[in-house]
């Protein structure tokens, strides 16, 4: 009767989840309609300010002209008549109440451009959290549309748990994926089309009472590249694809050596074994242990010198670290950790123990830090074979 009770209930949440999710879908198919009108509009309006500008540097010179032939005329008055200086003066009148109107249109452009930009912001944001909803709601239903007996037997299997948490594990790396390949397609694109636009607007003030102005498009144009390439130093952060293209000891190396160049600290790194590749969970998750430890050398330790011990077992994968920093009291960080305050040896305990291994530290106040990692090897992937450099 309480597995009857249980499986209505289960069934009951995933009829409830699956319409929410579907509400979910079509808010972001709305949003994503949305964006793409407001996109659209924001092009146009682009274009528009860019011929206003056109147009308002035109105004300028007429307008600069009329005021020069009117004092002409207003200074040699017994040279020209009265007809001449009224003709004059309408002119300039006339020269100048063009140019505050596309000045003021000029700015309500201006202002429209910036509202729509701050619009289709919001709208990906909005996106954004409706797929992070629907992606959390897929992982939970995958186990809810599953037999219950079934899931209660992969629950008391210690190998089952260690598959648990791979998919885990995946679903955070492809959740890291889709945010990589959405700052690539959307940010880095914007902040290439800024580039774009400063050249632009520099040609069209290519004039000499413009050279402040220029020289301020230049550094901008000079600060958005920088942004840019930032952008893409996130990116790989986020994913770094090397683990799928060449595997984990390659983009270890590349790591260490990016780390060494970045903080000065020497680093030692040395395989042992004979390297094979892992299921792709399990290579991610060995990465981001590593990458998690070296930050807190960093962050923590004031180190000069770090080794990384990788080394290869028929059913384990060791990873040892050591540095010569400062070192710290265990049993203070420990009790820390109990208390939810210490998160970066946090998440190195939970990925450890997601992965059914063990995560062990000795440390000393001056006598620096070793870090041991003792991870089994889970079965491989399908379809995944299991020689270097191969994805």
């Amino acid at each position: 009767m309480q597995v009857d009770a249980i499986d209505r209930v289960i069934k009951n949440a995933i009829t409830v989840m699956e319409e929410s999710k579907y509400q979910i879908f079509e808010i972001c198919e709305s949003s994503r309609s949305e964006r793409e009108a407001l996109s659209k509009e924001l092009q146009s309006v682009i274009e528009e300010v860019s011929l206003t500008i056109e147009q308002v540097d035109k105004l300028e010179l007429a307008y600069k002209r009329a005021r020069i032939r009117l004092t002409e005329v207003s200074r040699d008055f017994h040279k020209f008549t009265e007809e001449d200086i009224r003709i004059s003066y309408e002119a300039a009148t006339s020269m100048q109440l063009q140019l505050t109107i596309a000045n003021e249109k000029e700015t309500h452009l201006k202002q429209r451009r910036d509202d729509l930009q701050k619009r289709i912001k919001n709208v990906d944001k909005q996106v954004e959290r409706a797929e992070t909803l629907v992606s959390q709601m897929n992982v939970v239903l995958e186990y809810l549309t599953g037999d219950l007996n079934q899931v209660t037997r992969i629950l008391e299997s210690a190998k089952n748990r260690q598959l648990i948490g791979l998919k885990i594990i995946l679903a955070q790396e492809d959740e890291r994926k889709r945010i990589a390949r959405e700052i690539h397609d959307g940010l880095a694109q914007s902040m290439a089309n800024v580039v774009l636009r400063t050249e632009i607007t520099q040609r069209m003030l290519n004039r000499e009472e413009y050279e402040s102005v220029k020289a301020e498009l230049h550094d901008l144009k000079a600060q958005v590249r920088g942004g840019l390439e930032e952008v893409r130093k996130i990116i790989f952060n986020l994913r770094p694809m090397a683990l799928d293209d060449l595997g984990l000891i390659p983009t270890l190396r590349k790591f260490v050596q990016d780390f060494e160049d970045k903080t000065k600290i020497r680093i030692k790194f040395e395989l042992v074994g004979r390297e094979n590749r892992l299921p792709s969970g399990m290579e991610v998750a060995i990465y981001r242990l590593v990458q998690e430890a070296f930050s807190n050398v960093f962050k923590h330790a004031n180190a000069s010198y770090v080794s990384l011990e990788l080394t290869f077992q028929a059913k384990m994968v060791k990873i040892y670290i050591q540095d010569n920093g400062q070192g710290f009291d265990v049993r203070t960080v420990e009790s820390k950790m109990n208390k939810g305050v210490n998160f970066g040896m946090i998440g190195m305990r939970e990925r450890v123990e997601l992965l059914e291994g063990r995560l062990d530290i000795d440390s000393e106040k001056g006598s620096g830090t070793k870090i041991s990692m003792l991870i089994p090897i889970g079965p491989p992937e399908e379809g995944r074979t299991e020689q270097p450099g191969q994805s």
